[in-house]
């Protein structure tokens, strides 16, 4: 028995958590909702990156970090 397919939601629940949300921000609050989002997870593929850079730029011989 697959136990992936046992929690994933279907049409239904989506609908219904989607009213709910609805519900309790209203029309007006979602966008803005969505808009801090997204800019929290630009934020943070932002600092993603810039810490792969410093690994990359910190394996590089020659290359300490000043403190």
């Amino acid at each position: 028995m697959n136990h992936v397919l046992l929690f994933s939601p279907g049409p239904t629940e989506i609908i219904i958590l989607v009213l709910i949300i609805l519900l309790l921000f209203g029309g007006r609050k979602i966008p803005e909702l969505m808009r801090g989002l997204g800019r929290g997870m630009k934020e943070f593929k932002n600092a993603q990156k810039e810490d792969e850079e410093d690994e990359k730029s910190a394996e590089k011989p020659g290359n300490e970090k000043k403190e």
